[in-house]
């Protein structure tokens, strides 16, 4: 059922907006407070975590918490939100997660120059993610996706001074942001089949939706959003790449938030879109390769950071491969490893961050015996690693244990995506315990000098992260039903269940689970042997996707070039006959589509005498043009074919119109004729006539296009709609009996006053221009006295 009052709908613009307003504060307080002020920056976060904890019980019993505001009525657009199990524990993440990096970015960050501009960042991050996942509107939940991409630009190019955090943070803008554009393709195609922008109305309305011609172009549209966004191949180069960033950037962006944005909205999308032929093909093709892919090169890494970025690509093509087997045991492992992932990754990526603190490297291979120095550290790596290894009493375990009973079917089907998850799971056992285990075992390398255990803020986010890894398993009843239940239920489309717990019981699942930890201790024993192999690998293939990316930025910079080269080429003629050519292609194109041309005239049979000889004037003036020898005669001339216009319309009775057309016909004339003096172009026109005969073409053209395009328009019916609106309120609205000044000044006030800008701005170009050449004159003059 519907909530549309309580705590939760009542405080949700309050919720969403103190991330913002954290933001907007961030700089002045962290110039007053210095790195200690991000324990005021964390209350926003934390008060927004605990009004969404608010709404967990009534969420669990299925009310689905909704508020908003009509945004755009002309499009139905509406500034709306809702709280089910699936966006309620995203939310959560968001801001629980964000809270301890909030906090253990004050002790990473503690120094740098720059805290209050990477605190807006973070925050506006934060709230960004938040609008995401939280929306009702398709349009809003792109908006706050956009905005995720941009800020993330932000927080992994932080470090601009560096060229690596610069092409980080241009590469996850290009990959994400084009990912967006086809998006918005997809939610267009979804908003113009259906007449729906409520995510509520669109998931009531899936078997529509999978039944329409339109489908697969929906699906492949929205896939590409989330594909981009979430690192599947080959759009994963951009997330190694980004660990550039800051590890508080990496902590969080990429454990519970902007990697997993695709994530949820295959998650949101599926009860409209999934459990269709083309989405199990598809999802679990790209997933199944990601995961192999992703998992083989964390091995391969030998930075603590790019391995975690690995893996997480694996874990992300791990969710899009069981999201894309659309059952429900199925679509609860996938809500089970993502929450479990969401806690693992964060934790480990911070440990990485305080390795990296207290040791100064993220060296794999020159690291060691850190357990010692830095206990709480190597308690909280060693809790978040056997969580992401799948070790019981971890939810991690409940994860894989659900995994493996989703595909434990003997179809040809699930047994490839059973290879591919236990292959994948194995690699990432053994990165778990390289990144969790292997730095804080054994000797110490000669050198690691002085070790530290970081302070309070450094060690508290991954240890508690570790420690509720743990707590949630022991109580898996609580967890379920408050939480992994809900989501899943939210996900599926239909009540789900889930009792699974920490005991292992004795079935196929569990020996898989078996199987794979043995697989992975094995890998893990000959990680140095297999990091060297896998890199001899790539190092033979030579070409990958991300030397593909640097290829194809080239390629366009190329392109660019050319293009401007064309389009720009410095010749005023060139662009005048682009220009023209494009309006008569577009007219004469335009008519002949709709098969609009008009039919011949008849001729006109009350003409009066005087009006002939306007006529009559104008051609005069039409052929004098053509025929002048001299410049400024053909500029005379066509000042009299304009001054005829005008005359014809103040004969049709429009006066205003004739005196527009007279002002303009009079500063023409004088203006042309200047400029054709100051230019010193000869008096006539000596090119042969090879050279004329495209520009006359060109000419009649232009006319034929205008004057069958207005013959069209006379000859449709006449729509009086808005000329009577314009009759009925021009005096009693605007008070104005001129019905053209008051449509001006009143109905198209705005369009009016830019209008009136533009030509501010052209007059003071001008008028700068002639002072810079009376200025200069000046001098010349001054400079001729002094030498004379």
């Amino acid at each position: 059922m519907d909530e549309l009052t309580g705590f939760v709908t009542e405080f949700g613009y309050v919720a969403l907006g103190l991330p913002f307003v954290a933001a907007v504060l961030a700089p002045l307080l962290t110039r007053v407070l210095k790195s200690h002020s991000t324990w005021i920056l964390a209350l926003a976060p934390l008060a927004a975590f605990l009004i969404f904890l608010q709404g967990v019980f009534e969420v669990a019993d299925g009310t689905v918490h909704r508020w908003g505001f009509s945004w755009i009525p002309s499009f139905d657009i509406a500034f709306s939100f809702r709280l089910d199990g699936l966006s309620l524990v995203f939310a959560l993440l968001v801001t629980g997660i964000g809270t301890l990096i909030i906090l253990y970015a004050g002790g990473y960050m503690k120094g740098h120059r720059d805290q209050g501009s990477f605190y807006t960042f973070m925050l506006l991050f934060m709230g960004a993610m938040l609008g995401l996942v939280i929306a009702d509107d398709l349009i809003t939940m792109f908006i706050f996706w956009e905005l995720t991409s941009i800020t993330s630009f932000l927080l992994i190019g932080f470090d601009h001074t560096r060229e690596k955090a610069r092409r980080g943070a241009i590469q996850a803008l290009v990959i994400t942001g084009g990912g967006g554009l086809i998006l918005l393709a997809g939610v267009i195609a979804i908003r113009e089949f259906t007449g729906l922008n409520s995510l509520t109305a669109i998931l009531e309305s899936g078997d529509a939706l999978r039944d329409s011609p339109y489908y697969a172009m929906i699906l492949i549209l929205i896939l590409g959003g989330a594909f981009t966004k979430s690192a599947q191949m080959p759009f994963h180069v951009w997330l190694p790449n980004a660990m550039e960033a800051p590890t508080p950037v990496s902590a969080y962006l990429h454990s519970a938030t902007m990697v997993k944005a695709g994530v949820y909205l295959l998650l949101r999308m599926h009860p409209a879109l999934g459990d269709t032929t083309l989405w199990m093909t598809i999802l679990p093709a790209f997933g199944a390769v990601t995961l192999v892919v992703g998992a083989l090169l964390a091995v391969r890494a030998s930075d603590i950071k790019i391995t975690l970025a690995y893996t997480t690509v694996a874990s992300l093509g791990l969710l899009v491969m069981l999201i894309g087997v659309s059952s429900e045991t199925a679509i609860v492992g996938a809500t089970l490893y993502l929450i479990a992932h969401a806690f693992f990754k964060a934790g480990l990526f911070m440990v990485a961050g305080s390795v990296d603190h207290g040791a100064h490297t993220r060296e794999i291979d020159r690291l060691g015996g850190l357990g010692r120095h830095m206990p709480l550290t190597f308690l909280a790596a060693i809790l978040c690693a056997l969580s992401m290894g799948g070790v019981t009493p971890f939810i991690g375990f409940l994860a894989k244990e659900e995994i493996y009973h989703a595909l434990e079917y003997p179809t040809a089907y699930h047994i490839a995506i059973l290879v591919a998850a236990i292959a994948g799971n194995a690699l990432m056992f053994a990165a778990a315990f390289i990144v969790g285990l292997q730095p804080f075992v054994g000797p110490k390398p000669a050198g690691i000098e002085h070790p530290h255990e970081g302070g309070l803020r450094i060690w508290f986010g991954p240890l508690v992260l570790g420690v509720m890894s743990c707590v949630a398993a022991l109580y898996y009843g609580l967890y379920h039903e408050l939480f992994s239940s809900p989501m899943a239920s939210a996900a599926y489309g239909e009540p789900v269940a889930i009792d699974i717990g920490w005991i292992p019981h004795l079935n196929l699942a569990f020996a898989l689970s078996c199987l794979t930890a043995l697989l992975g201790i094995g890998l893990y024993i000959v990680s140095p042997r297999l990091r060297s192999g896998i890199a001899s690998s790539l190092d033979a293939i030579g070409w990958g996707p991300d030397r593909g990316f640097d290829q194809l930025m080239r390629g366009l910079v190329r392109f660019s070039f050319k293009v401007t080269g064309i389009v720009q080429s410095g010749r005023l003629d060139y662009y005048m006959t682009t220009t023209v050519v494009a309006v008569v292609a577009a007219m004469l194109g335009s008519m002949w589509w709709a098969g609009a041309f008009p039919t011949v005239p008849a001729y006109p049979t009350n003409i009066h005498f005087h009006e002939y000889i306007v006529l009559g004037l104008l051609l005069v003036g039409l052929g004098a043009v053509v025929v002048a020898k001299n410049r400024l005669t053909a500029i005379v001339s066509l000042g009299i074919q304009g001054f005829a216009t005008a005359l014809i319309f103040l004969l049709q009775g429009a006066p205003d119109l004739a005196y527009t057309q007279f002002m303009v016909e009079t500063l023409s004339v004088v203006i042309l004729a200047l400029v054709m003096t100051k230019l010193k172009l000869s008096p006539s026109d000596h090119r042969p006539l090879r050279e004329k005969l495209p520009d006359a073409t060109l000419a009649v053209l232009v006319g034929l296009a205008f004057g069958l395009f207005l013959l069209t328009v006379v000859q449709r019916p006449f729509d009086d709609t808005l000329s009577q609106f314009f009759e009925r309120y021009s005096y009693a609205i605007a008070h104005g009996k001129n019905i053209v000044n008051v449509i001006l000044v009143d109905f198209r006030s705005i369009d009016t006053m830019g209008e009136i800008g533009v030509v501010m701005v052209t007059g003071l170009a001008i008028l700068a221009l002639i002072r810079i050449r009376i200025a200069g004159s000046g001098r010349r003059e001054v400079k001729s006295l002094e030498q004379s």
